[in-house]
C-alpha cells in the first residue's frame, strides 16, 4: 500500500478538487445541484477551485473574487453541507495524509458552517450579499 503524502502543490489541489468533484457530479444529493448550476461550465469551475485551494492551503494568491456570493441564493439546506463536507474529508483522506490535509478538512467545514449560515440568513431577510 502506498504512503499518503501531504498536500504541496498544485497537482496535489488538481487530484483533490477533481476527485472531489467527480463524487459531487454523481451524488444523489448534490449532483442535480451542482450540474444544474454549473452545466457545462465545469472545466471554468474546477479552474476557479484550483485557484482557491491554492490560495487556501498553499499560500499562493491565485484565487481573487468572493467565494459565497455565486451560492448565496442556492436551494440548499444542512443536509447538503453535511454530504459536501463528509465527500470533502472522504476525498482528502483518501488521497493524503499530513498537516495539509488535515488543514484542508478543516477549513472546508468552516467554509460550509459560514456559507449554510448566510445562505439561511440571506433566505430569511430582505438584504443581499456583497459581490
Amino acid at each position: 500500500m502506498k504512503e499518503k503524502s501531504d498536500i504541496s502543490d498544485i497537482e496535489d489541489i488538481k487530484l483533490l478538487v477533481d476527485t472531489f468533484y467527480g463524487k459531487v457530479r454523481q451524488d444523489g444529493l448534490l449532483a442535480d445541484i451542482f450540474n444544474g448550476v454549473i452545466q457545462g461550465r465545469w472545466p471554468e469551475h474546477l479552474e476557479k477551485m484550483y485557484r482557491f485551494w491554492q490560495t487556501v492551503l498553499l499560500g499562493e494568491h491565485t484565487y481573487f473574487g468572493s467565494p459565497f456570493s455565486p451560492h448565496a441564493r442556492l436551494p440548499v439546506g444542512s443536509q447538503h453541507f453535511e454530504r459536501w463536507k463528509e465527500l470533502f474529508s472522504e476525498t482528502v483522506g483518501q488521497h493524503f495524509s499530513g498537516e495539509k490535509a488535515e488543514e484542508a478538512k478543516w477549513r472546508a467545514e468552516k467554509m460550509a458552517e459560514m456559507f449554510l449560515q448566510k445562505i439561511e440568513y440571506y433566505r430569511d431577510n430582505q438584504a443581499k450579499p456583497l459581490v
